[in-house]
């Protein structure tokens, strides 16, 4: 079986990534389920036999060194093979990504991966140009773009769902809240100072206007004027205070002669 290109693999641990810093990403890169991780390395021997990690410098053979730190987020790992104190030959990078390992492509891996898919890219071109060529015995050569409207109307009614990213990661969100942590630290939120009571005379005056309020709208008087009684029956009107009411006059008959 052909071996697994190591630049299209990773590693992580995600019981260890919430806890990773400078001091503990080669113990964390030297763990024995990473694949990148020459288990012959002098780190290993040094780690062995409990020394510390200056003697690798006094050491000859592969060895594994920080090379660089962006905290939180980013480390490189140099694998390289010491020579003498001073002399060293670089062999391979790793940088870890928020708790990832992925190994770096040499110069030749990029520059074949450019290339590629630049003489693919033409060839995609080359050919659908070729595609819309036409030839007519009596007019020759000539071109026909009229297949590609029916064409790009199909991609515009069938779009594929992209799947849903998840917001952040456990370790993103971990971080997060550190980092609020210390800011809130530095600079803690002032404290709103609350109202304090009002004197008693206040509350007297208040409640005393209210209940002048209350006096003001409930008393209300209403004046009537008496009704005069209907002074006879045999009156033609019947008196009523600023209204006259006229009684209609009998009805005349018709004297037969």
């Amino acid at each position: 079986m052909a071996k697994e290109n190591p630049l299209h693999i990773s590693w992580h641990d995600t019981n260890f990534i919430p806890f990773l810093n400078a001091t503990n990403v080669l113990d964390y890169f030297s763990d024995k389920s990473n694949s990148f991780y020459d288990r012959t390395c002098n780190n290993e021997l040094v780690k062995m036999q409990r020394q510390s990690m200056d003697n690798l410098k006094n050491m000859i053979g592969t060895e594994y060194i920080l090379l660089h730190v962006k905290e939180p987020i980013l480390y490189v790992v140099r694998k390289q093979h010491r020579h003498s104190p001073e002399e060293t030959t670089p062999l391979t990078d790793y940088y870890i990504l928020a708790g990832r390992v992925y190994q770096a492509p040499d110069l030749g891996n990029v520059f074949n991966s450019r290339l590629l898919s630049t003489v693919h890219h033409l060839q995609q071109a080359f050919d659908e140009a070729n595609s819309f060529a036409r030839y007519h015995p009596q007019k020759g050569y000539s071109w026909d773009f009229s297949s590609t409207k029916a064409v790009t109307e199909e991609k515009k009614e069938v779009k594929k769902e992209k799947p849903k990213e998840e917001p952040s990661s456990y370790f993103q969100r971990q971080r997060v809240d550190i980092l609020l942590g210390e800011l809130l630290r530095k600079f803690p939120v002032p404290q709103i100072a609350t109202e304090q009571n009002k004197p008693d005379e206040d509350k007297n005056s208040t409640s005393n206007k209210i209940d002048t309020n209350k006096n003001d709208t409930t008393k209300v008087t209403i004046k009537q004027e008496p009704v005069d009684e209907v002074v006879s029956n045999n009156n033609s009107t019947a008196t009523v205070p600023n209204v006259q009411i006229k009684q209609e006059p009998p009805e005349k008959k018709m004297k037969m002669g």
